[in-house]
């Protein structure tokens, strides 16, 4: 999700309740680190976060107590930030920006075996975050791997396009890190390796989901052609814990 934040002037709107179903997507970060992925995660009361080499994500239980708040506090520390989804309530003095964006599930995508694509290990995380900081996808961190399979596709011995997983919880898995390099766009790469992701999500009984910048017109048009439809409007929230 490439985009520059907002900042919040005014209040953020709340989120619809649950329309599509989809138990623990309202609260995915949370559902994730207290589920598949809670040996990524640390824990302070009634918040969470991924360790900080994984991922900038944090998540609390419920966002309408303070107290949670209060834990997010010590768990990330004065003057540190985090990145929190969905739209929170977050006290009034935490500082901030925040991306506008969209929750879309495949309940109609189809995987599909891609030849072309390699398993990316340990070994080439130099290579995907080179491509992370020419595209933008959203956040990656050296060890944001560890969250679930990556594939990418390689030309000359260069990287040039890949997507993985990110958030994973029950019945549920994110493909993320959607990216191309800007001289090989217009092949179908990031389609033809959202399948080659879908594969494994749906072979192990898992429904693929996603996040995308609501301006991001042309990535919503092909996640939309993949059989994606949005399940409800959110937010990405950059907050900073008051030093």
């Amino acid at each position: 999700m490439s985009t520059s934040l907002q900042q919040p002037h005014e209040p953020l709107p709340q989120e619809p309740a649950d329309p599509a179903g989809g138990q623990g997507l309202d609260n995915a970060v949370w559902a994730a680190l207290n589920g598949p992925h809670r040996h990524l995660a640390e824990f302070a009361g009634d918040a969470a976060r991924y360790r900080p080499s994984v991922s900038p994500f944090a998540a609390v239980a419920d966002p309408a107590d303070p107290r949670c708040w209060d834990d997010l506090a010590a768990l990330v520390g004065p003057g540190n930030s985090f990145l929190i989804s969905p739209m929170p309530k977050a006290p009034t003095r935490w500082t901030g920006g925040h991306v506008r964006g969209f929750q879309m599930i495949g309940t109609a995508m189809r995987g599909a075996v891609e030849p072309e694509a390699v398993r990316l290990g340990p070994d080439d995380v130099p290579d995907m975050l080179a491509l992370v900081r020419a595209t933008r996808p959203g956040p990656f961190e050296p060890a944001t791997i560890e969250m679930g399979d990556y594939f990418g596709v390689r030309r000359g011995g260069r990287l040039i396009a890949m997507a993985g997983e990110r958030l994973r919880l029950a019945g549920w898995t994110e493909i993320s890190a959607v990216c191309t390099d800007p001289d090989h766009r217009g092949q179908g790469l990031a389609a033809r390796l959202m399948r080659h992701v879908a594969v494994g999500i749906l072979d192990r009984g898992d429904t693929p989901f996603l996040h995308v910048a609501d301006n991001n017109t042309s990535a919503i048009r092909l996640y939309e052609a993949l059989g994606f439809t949005v399940r409800r409007p959110t937010s990405f929230n950059f907050l900073q814990v008051p030093a």
